[in-house]
Order: structure tokens, then sequence, then C-alpha cells
């Protein structure tokens, strides 16, 4: 039998204590992530058998993490089963990758039927590519930047705990720009964000801003997800400034530690504007999501 308890900070190192260690660079497993989003989904945490077991509620529905670690992968998915059936809900995982997909083939061939989002594909960059926007293709983010440095009298600082109220202005002064109250997910969006900048030191995050004339217009931040890869889970810019979004994104790039070979920069939601901005950074992983259901 499995025991699960609500995610809070104090549980930071218990859980990446597995997920640093995973080769699976999905950013739901990030845990500034779980936390920030965990009043949306009622996030809960199990430990057994050497692995971690994330169970949530989505859009009412019951569901799972792929379970992460290391040991009997069978025994560990046999008891989220009976958990399941216990709540007497089908058993479903969500955000299951490729190598996922492969892992549960070889311990239950053909028990799991799998379906793909393409609106839940995290597009994961090698940093270094947004570091350096060398070569033909990264022309035109080049042209960008030297306008931007060209346009404006700015710098780029590292976020501290004297810049978060300054950042939630940014964010609340976007969010009316755009009729974030009218639309369900951009809501729930800011909530996220609000509970990761008020919680930014206990997180352990990374973030930076730009000023532009000593006002912030564009700040970002993120968190480790694994060992060689970085989630970036929120960019925001006073759509205003011209090239605020490339600039604050390059100089992220170039800040965030040189161990993390990867930037993975989460999902389109399938909004066309975001997936185009996405893509025209050429992702090097397209990391494709399923739902996977036990057929049973």
């Amino acid at each position: 039998m499995l025991t699960f308890k609500d995610i809070t900070l104090a549980d930071r190192e218990t859980i990446i204590k597995y997920t640093m260690d995973s080769p699976h660079r999905n950013c739901d497993l990030s845990f500034s992530n779980l936390y920030s989003w965990r009043f949306l989904y009622g996030t809960q945490y199990a430990e057994s058998d050497g692995f971690l077991i994330l169970k949530f509620w989505a859009d009412g529905e019951l569901s799972y993490m792929m379970p992460i670690g290391k040991g009997n992968l069978m025994t560990v998915l046999e008891k989220m089963i009976a958990d399941s059936q216990q709540e007497q809900s089908k058993f479903c995982m969500l955000g299951v990758c490729e190598t996922m997909k492969t892992e549960l083939d070889e311990v239950m061939p053909g028990l799991f039927t799998f379906q793909t989002d393409r609106a839940y594909a995290d597009y994961v960059y090698l940093r270094e590519d947004l570091a350096t926007l060398s070569g033909k293709k990264y022309q035109a983010k080049r042209n960008h930047i030297n306008k931007f440095r060209k346009s404006y009298n700015y710098e780029y600082l590292p976020i501290t705990k004297d810049h978060i109220g300054e950042c939630l202005r940014l964010e609340a002064e976007w969010c009316r720009t755009n009729n974030c109250s009218e639309e369900a997910g951009m809501n729930a969006e800011r909530r996220a964000i609000i509970q990761a900048l008020t919680h930014f030191e206990e997180l352990k995050l990374l973030g930076g801003l730009l000023r532009v004339d000593n006002d912030i217009v564009a700040f970002t931040f993120g968190a480790p997800i694994n060992n060689d890869t970085f989630g970036v889970h929120v960019e925001k810019a006073d759509t205003d400034i011209d090239g605020a979004y490339a600039m604050i994104n390059y100089e992220f790039a170039n800040h965030v530690p040189t161990q993390y070979t990867y930037l993975n920069r989460e999902e389109d939601l399938g909004m066309e504007g975001l997936r185009k901005a996405k893509l025209s950074y050429y992702p090097t992983i397209l990391l494709e999501k399923a739902v996977v259901c036990y057929k049973k």
C-alpha cells in the first residue's frame, strides 16, 4: 500500500534526490513546477521500492506520473495500479516521454495504451545554441539582439529577493495587457508565477531581469530538472520594448551554469504564436509526452 502526502517546501530535497539523477528531461518533474502548480492539481507524492511516485488530479481525473527511481519497476507499477483501484479510478499516467514508454513496454508489454498530444511536447535546446546564436539559422535572432543593444540603455541582473516586488508588478501589468483574468489557463499560470516568486529563495530558483532606463522590462526564471537539463519556467517581457523577449532569452542562456547541456523551455499548449516563437529557436529535441492508461 502506498502512503501519499501533500508536497511542501520541506520536501524539496526528498524529491530532487530522485529527479536530479534521472535521465528524464520532462519539465513536469522539476520540483519548482510541482510546488508552484500544486494548487491546481492537488499534487501528492510517495516513496516506495526505490521510486518516487507522483499523484495528482487533472481536470478532476486522478492521474500519476511515471515513477522515477531505480529498482523493480513492475513492483511499483502494480502498487500504483492497486492505489488507483482503491480510489475507484482508471489507472493513467501523464507526461510519459519516449524513454519512459520503452521502460513500460519492457516490464509490462502490451498492457498500456499510449496517446500523445503535440500541445504538451517540451521544447529542449542546447544551452550553447541559445547562448551563442551562432550560424546562419540564428541570423534573425542576432539582428534582434543587436537592434536592442543599439536602441536601449539596458542592464541584465540576476534576480534576488530585492527584485521580487518589481517582477510581480511587471507580471501584473503583463496580465492586464493580455486579459489573464478572462482565460482560465493564463489565470492559473499567474497564480503559479506568484507562488514561485513569493518562495524564490526557498525553491532555489535562478532568474534574471532586464532593466531599461532603470525600469524592469523583462524577467525569467527556472530550476534544474536533472543533472544535465535546466528548466526555464517563465519568461515575461514588456511587449512595447522591441526585442525584450529575444534579449532576456539570450542573456539568461548565458547565465545558466554551463554544467547544464540542455534548456527545457516547456510546452506551447497548442498556442500558435507561442509554437512559432519556440520553433524559431530550433529545438534540439521535441520531447513528446503521452497519456498512458492501463488497458484492464
